[in-house]
């Protein structure tokens, strides 16, 4: 294509930005309306979905050693445990640290436990995995739990696959949210967009008839979609920035629950408005070539 055909589209599709006045607000008010629920549900599903991989991440099994074990079983046990290769991390934990840990865990009912000193400490010496995948946590403690010296895995069986099957419904539904608005702000842009190249259907048909390309005839109407598209994201994504400004700044500092922890504003926001302008452009132009599409056939 021509550089001075590329200037003629974009010149024509800017104006038709000016010529339909009306329509125009109305075409970007839909895309700005859908827009301003995608990029406020997206920042929640990416904050949501940080949230599930905090939890998922501090997922640990636990393996405690038999208590008959010897410092040489204990050796041979840890460097069968490094050679899982579904194992990123293994920590080795005295009974002595055990002890420690449970008696800080229950407070002062923890006093209980100081009678127990090396000699008699009935706790046995233990080994945490975390696996590079926490969807493996299962099938690697399964087959620890076969090895020599192993008294029993601990990694919160139930209440761990409810967990994940939890998180990965909550990505879906997630997912299933953003791309209804999606295609719910295509049907309304496509729509409003229909009318106003419903007023120049006849000067389509006679660019038709007089020799010119569906290409040529498109690219005017593609121009135009992505400024509307983009136009049409300029407003949420202030609303969204300064909103998410606001929180951030509000309540990081109030939240005292380990795994919950927003996503720093930076890079958070410079996501979620590159994504609100690529809909935005990809809603633009997909309604209005589906629209002009029908006026084409002369």
């Amino acid at each position: 294509m021509k550089f001075s055909t590329m200037r003629r589209h974009l010149r024509e599709g800017s104006k038709n930005i000016y010529r339909n006045g009306w329509m125009t607000v109305a075409s970007v008010g839909a895309v700005t309306t859908t827009l301003l629920l995608v990029g406020v549900f997206l920042a929640l599903m990416l904050n949501v979905n940080e949230m599930a991989n905090n939890v998922e991440e501090d997922v640990e099994i636990k393996v405690y050693a038999d208590r008959t074990a010897e410092k040489k079983d204990l050796d041979k046990l840890e460097s069968k445990l490094n050679d899982i290769s579904a194992v990123e991390t293994v920590t080795f934990s005295s009974k002595e640290q055990e002890l420690e840990e449970l008696k800080s865990s229950m407070g002062e009912e923890g006093q209980v436990w100081e009678m127990y000193n090396e000699d008699n400490n009935p706790l046995s010496d233990a080994f945490i995995l975390k696996t590079s995948d926490p969807l493996d946590t299962f099938t690697v403690a399964d087959e620890v739990a076969e090895y020599d010296y192993v008294e029993k895995v601990h990694y919160g069986e139930g209440v761990v696959e409810r967990l994940f099957g939890l998180t990965k419904y909550v990505r879906y539904i997630g997912i299933a949210l953003i791309a209804a608005l999606v295609f719910t702000a295509i049907f309304l842009i496509s729509n409003t967009i229909k009318l106003t190249i419903m007023a120049r259907s006849k000067e389509i048909g006679i660019m038709k008839l007089v020799g010119a390309t569906n290409g040529f005839i498109r690219w005017p109407f593609f121009i135009e979609g992505i400024l509307l598209g983009v136009l049409g994201s300029l407003l949420p994504i202030a609303v969204v920035a300064t909103g998410y400004h606001y929180l951030y700044n509000n309540l990081r500092d109030k939240i005292q629950v380990s795994f919950i922890e927003l996503i720093p504003f930076n890079p958070l926001v410079w996501q979620v408005s590159l994504i609100m302008l690529a809909i935005g452009a990809f809603i633009g132009v997909w309604g209005s070539l589906m629209s002009v599409r029908k006026f084409l056939k002369v």
